[in-house]
């Protein structure tokens, strides 16, 4: 695939997604690249896959716009973006004159992939999550495969509205509001007494450059998300650590307390992870799952994309349950949350 492709791709995807202003950013990328620059150079030395399943070049240039308009940094950027409104003419002028006038900056801020942490997805979780302990009401160890800063760590300080039912405590810090469809999640309570996390590259967000490049990669145009992730950072606690999703999980299984339910989750993050990756974590699970016992159980929360495109493009979410090796296939959710398809 080529970077104009790519570009062009991911126009279609985020335009889908509800950004029209991504839509048109990166239809400009399209058309106006210039593959002769420095940047983009450096661009054609990426090989394989260049888009979302892979490095993600167009997220990157797109993520790296909305960084300098969060830094104030190009002032014809910032009038031409969110909540200014700007003519097509315009846009394409502000994002082509970024590119050349920031072009160092652009070199060095693609060197890393995009870096998300999608707090909508936390809704999934909640009703995963109920269903798992109206099975085993057990207090609940939580560990995160692919954590990034760690904010869905920190669900059961989140509420979910579903059906006109309210899930959560009294005192959430943010209300999850998904297009919802399916029964009601049951009305079981999880308690949470230790979390934590892991990620090749975690975020810090107590770091202000950490903080710009989670809210960078939020789309200038959904101001909403910005909001739910900010109220989401205000009681973030858990600590995610940097290392290998896997390794990091052997040795997180092999110190699950007695009298506790395990609980590992993750969004989204399953299919980044090598195929070899993925065939010894499934076997750590399962090994362990072997080992489960009611007063010490084991689930094991999904949200990751199944390749089907026969219905509604989104995310599978499965939850697996030890003892007894339980398959739960619970419906489907938007990747970033929008809606959950729940059969429940």
């Amino acid at each position: 695939m080529t970077l104009t492709q790519a570009f062009l791709d991911q126009s279609e995807t985020c335009t889908r997604m509800g950004s029209p202003l991504m839509g048109r950013v990166l239809k400009i990328l399209a058309n106006r690249w210039d593959a002769t620059s420095a940047l983009g150079q450096k661009m054609e030395e990426y090989q394989g896959d260049i888009g979302p399943a892979g490095h993600s070049l167009p997220l990157r240039i797109g993520g790296g716009l909305h960084a300098l308009v969060l830094q104030a940094k190009d002032p014809a950027l910032v009038a031409a973006y969110p909540p200014n409104i700007a003519d097509d003419a315009t846009l394409e002028t502000a994002v082509v004159n970024a590119l050349k006038t920031s072009e160092d900056f652009f070199l060095d801020w693609t060197l890393n992939a995009p870096q998300t942490n999608e707090v909508r997805r936390s809704a999934a979780l909640i009703a995963m999550a109920r269903v798992a302990t109206s099975y085993f009401d057990r207090p609940i160890v939580l560990s995160e495969l692919g954590a990034s800063g760690g904010l869905n760590l920190m669900w059961d300080h989140f509420a979910l509205q579903a059906n006109g039912d309210r899930f959560g405590p009294q005192d959430a810090v943010l209300t999850l509001e998904p297009e919802w469809s399916g029964p009601t999640p049951p009305t079981s309570h999880p308690h949470i007494v230790d979390r934590s996390g892991v990620d090749l590259n975690p975020l810090n967000l107590n770091d202000e450059n950490d903080t710009l490049r989670l809210l960078s990669y939020l789309w200038a145009d959904q101001p909403h998300r910005v909001e739910l992730t900010r109220g989401a950072m205000s009681v973030l606690s858990a600590q995610v650590d940097k290392g290998d999703a896997i390794d990091w999980l052997e040795t997180r299984l092999a110190s699950a307390p007695e009298g506790h339910m395990h609980m590992i989750q993750h969004t989204v993050a399953w299919q980044y992870f090598p195929k070899e990756k993925q065939d010894k974590g499934t076997a750590l699970i399962e090994a362990a799952g072997a080992n489960a016992t009611p007063e010490t159980p084991l689930a094991w929360m999904q949200m990751e994309t199944d390749g089907d495109t026969t219905g509604a493009i989104g995310a599978a979410l499965t939850l697996r349950l030890w003892p007894g090796d339980v398959t739960l296939n619970l419906g489907r959710a938007d990747f970033h949350g929008r809606w959950i398809n729940w059969t429940g």
